[in-house]
């Protein structure tokens, strides 16, 4: 049986230039995680996230430059929608990321209702 072809992905705002401005090993490897979601599978180390949105979910990467996080929602059939990509710098999830991944998951839901 043919597996079903990966989801395409749709980086949100800025998130796409976030991403790129990880160091390699972290982007390496947040990059491996998406692929993982886009065919389906969880990543190694996620959470979800609800106080974001309805099946917005985190991708946790960590290596020697510090904490990684991706905000996703993959549960539309059409695409995996990267909402906020961050470098964490306390224990806690900063407000401010946590309001920027809200705003983009609306924007994702009024952008599909319109369409």
């Amino acid at each position: 049986m043919k597996k079903p072809d990966p989801k395409p992905v749709t980086f949100v705002g800025t998130s796409l230039d976030d991403l790129r401005d990880f160091p390699q090993a972290a982007r390496r490897e947040t990059g491996l995680q998406l692929n993982k979601v886009q065919n389906g599978e969880d990543p190694d180390d996620w959470k979800p996230m609800s106080s974001v949105g309805s099946g917005v979910c985190e991708i946790r990467v960590r290596d020697e430059s510090g904490a990684f996080r991706l905000m996703y929602v993959a549960k539309f059939s059409e695409a995996v929608y990267v909402l906020h990509v961050f470098q964490k710098k306390t224990r806690a999830t900063a407000r401010t990321d946590l309001t920027l991944a809200k705003d983009r998951y609306k924007e994702v839901l009024a952008m599909r209702k319109s369409s």
